[in-house]
């Protein structure tokens, strides 16, 4: 899954894309390097981000998904955000899948309009909002409380109508980079949800920090952490930098065929 963050605050590639065709640039490169989906996103949902009003997400996203469908015929879109409205919108302009941080419980309505479109839904593991998520990070046992949540959220949603459910455990989302690394070793746990699980660790801090680096140097990390990912128990990749991650996949599949 490749990442579009039609944002100017994203903790990697904000306010890189200015402008119609550095979109499509970086979507068709995307798409030649092997994505299978493009997800677009207009709200930053790194820790401390700034919060913006739903208008201005729509301004952000929606125009890229016009743009993208209306370029690429046959291509696959998600859309990353939180709200029922902003989902609603992107659902009437074609999107495919619905990316969801909060899983549904920054708000409720989004469970019934996912369920009604029949599209697949990414729920996410967090706690809080964005802005507060750094302060909640004491967990008695991490995997247990998030295999719970999960439980809890996927029986939400599929008594909403929601059909296809993929669960994302959050990197970095109020977690701590112990526990981040944790996660990562034992995520193979949540697969007793019987779901496909989306790894999204490209280029975040808890590469970097590790490392004692910045984003910008992390791909060298993110290639060796997606490797981990793929072999406890992730199905799909969320990414910045689609061709490593695709040469990543084409290596742990010939491990796993021979």
């Amino acid at each position: 899954m490749g990442i579009v963050n039609a944002t100017p605050d994203s903790f990697y590639d904000g306010g890189k894309l200015k402008s119609d065709a550095a979109i499509l640039k970086q979507v068709d490169q995307m798409l030649r390097d092997g994505a299978a989906f493009i997800d677009v996103g207009g709200y930053s949902s790194r820790p401390d981000g700034t919060h913006i009003s739903v208008e201005e997400e729509l301004q952000r996203v929606i125009p890229v998904i016009d743009l993208i469908k209306k370029s690429f015929e046959g291509v696959v879109l998600s859309c990353d955000s939180f709200r029922e409205s902003v989902i609603a919108s992107a659902l009437q302009h074609g999107i495919d899948i619905v990316n969801d941080i909060s899983a549904g419980k920054l708000d409720s309505k989004i469970l019934e309009t996912v369920g009604k479109a029949s599209v697949p839904y990414i729920m996410m593991h967090m706690r809080g909002t964005p802005q507060t998520m750094k302060s909640l990070t004491n967990y008695d046992n991490l995997l247990i409380q998030m295999n719970s949540y999960f439980a809890e959220r996927i029986a939400t949603a599929r008594a909403a109508g929601i059909k296809d459910i993929i669960i994302d455990p959050g990197f970095g989302f109020a977690k701590t980079t112990a526990q981040n690394f944790q996660l990562l070793k034992q995520m193979e746990l949540l697969k007793s949800q019987d779901v496909p699980i989306l790894a999204g660790v490209s280029r975040k801090s808890m590469i970097y920090k590790t490392l004692g680096t910045n984003a910008s140097k992390a791909l060298n990390g993110t290639s060796a952490l997606h490797m981990l990912c793929l072999q406890n128990g992730a199905s799909i990749l969320r990414v910045h930098d689609v061709k490593e991650a695709v040469e990543v996949i084409q290596l742990f599949q010939a491990i796993q065929e021979n």
